[in-house]
């Protein structure tokens, strides 16, 4: 790979994915196409000491749905392969308006796929989610690569959407595709609006953690440092056309994560508060990850260690979530818990 187009690459796993490259592939070009919408932060990459007339990296401010742009960007740099991560990720905002939803998941990658098409792209990465699948019950063996797609969310169903159509890219135009599909992502330079993040950062001002229903809901969680070497893993060894489950199996509940941020932190538990549950919300998520693991992909950070150092980065980066919480992320924030906090819900 002489050059990589990355979209998303200030969010939070393409920022990730990005650093992972500078350490480890140093000697490719990357070119980083960001909206740079709330979600997006160009500290994410502090100290890469990126400059414009960087030889290795280019930065365009844009929307993939965008076409002119993007046949630009491939007219200009030339990419060899791309790997998408620009998506529009909330559930919960998804609740609120599924437009941007709409047109970031589906019609960017729409754009992506057929402007790829035609400058034919060697590789074409996208980064989806296990969201595509749907729910499992607690004894439901794990979702695999053939399991059936059945989104319960906007959020979920505009990623199932763009997998289906980068499926058809593949059968009928000879589109090198591939596709990844992970669990709950978490660490360093998550927005706050996430699980973990909120959580974490309520906690350390000790303000209430509010925990959405019975908290028991289950999240397959894996380090983004992690997923970020099965993109680039896949990238690199995955077939054609294929899909990949990523999972470090680390299958937990709400409660038991969010009570665990609370004794690393030593805070009291009362600031756990059971609020009423989001519309629609999936009891449980669980991947088997066996076809990447036999591709040669093995996580190399456990549950503890990774959350452990997280809450210390989290600790330590007061200034970079706090100038967000103070932002519009506090008027979100109000919408979608001040009532609820009002009205505590029994476990």
């Amino acid at each position: 790979m002489k050059t990589l187009f990355i979209t998303g690459g200030y969010g939070f796993i393409g920022s990730h994915f990005i650093r992972l490259l500078r350490r480890e592939r140093p000697q490719w070009r990357i070119v980083n196409l960001d909206l740079l919408t709330y979600a997006g932060n160009i500290d994410n990459l502090a100290g890469l000491n990126f400059t414009p007339d960087d030889s290795v990296y280019r930065f365009f401010r844009g929307d993939i749905a965008d076409s002119s742009l993007v046949r630009q960007i491939f007219e200009t740099e030339r990419p060899d392969g791309l790997v998408n991560f620009a998506a529009e990720t909330h559930v919960d905002r998804s609740l609120l308006n599924s437009a941007p939803f709409v047109r970031t998941n589906i019609e960017g990658v729409r754009v992506l796929l057929e402007v790829a098409t035609q400058y034919g792209i060697k590789r074409f990465l996208q980064v989806s989610t296990d969201e595509v699948y749907g729910s499992l019950a607690p004894d439901e063996a794990a979702f695999s690569e053939d399991s059936p797609l059945n989104p319960n969310s906007p959020y979920a169903a505009s990623k199932a959407a763009a997998d289906l159509m980068i499926r058809a890219y593949h059968h009928s135009y000879g589109l090198p595709t591939l596709i990844t599909r992970c669990g709950n992502n978490y660490g360093p330079y998550q927005f706050p609006e996430k699980f973990l993040p909120l959580f974490i950062t309520n906690a350390l001002d000790d303000q209430p953690l509010p925990l959405y229903g019975d908290g028991k809901q289950i999240r397959d969680w894996i380090h983004a440092e992690d997923h970020a070497r099965a993109v680039l893993h896949v990238l690199e060894h995955g077939l054609p056309g294929e899909v990949y489950n990523v999972s470090a199996n680390g299958e937990k509940t709400n409660q038991f994560m969010a009570e665990w941020v609370l004794d690393i932190l030593d805070k009291p538990r009362q600031l756990l508060h059971h609020v009423e549950d989001r519309p629609g919300h999936d009891r449980r998520y669980a991947l088997n990850a066996a076809k990447i693991r036999n591709l040669g992909w093995q996580p190399s950070i456990s549950l503890e260690q990774g959350l452990s150092s997280t809450i210390d980065w989290y600790r330590c980066q007061r200034a970079w979530w706090e100038r967000i919480k103070s932002g519009e992320y506090r008027k979100y924030y109000l919408e979608m818990y001040s009532e609820r906090l009002k009205f505590e819900a029994s476990p």
